[in-house]
């Protein structure tokens, strides 16, 4: 069960590194973080990709 949830969270930091907005759709839904990592990812992808996987990881 334990390998089911770590192979979830890595499918979704590497949706994270890819798609930003898509990643933070996932998991949080469509909210605030969902338009703020769109706006971080049109700023640069660097960003949107660094909050993208802080949220996932948090």
């Amino acid at each position: 069960m334990a390998e089911g949830i770590a192979a979830n969270k890595l499918a979704m930091v590497l949706l994270a590194i890819f798609l930003p907005p898509i990643a933070v759709a996932v998991k949080d839904g469509l909210g605030l973080m969902l338009v703020i990592s769109i706006v971080l990812t049109l700023l640069g992808w660097i960003p949107g990709m660094i909050f993208a996987v802080w949220r996932i990881v948090q």
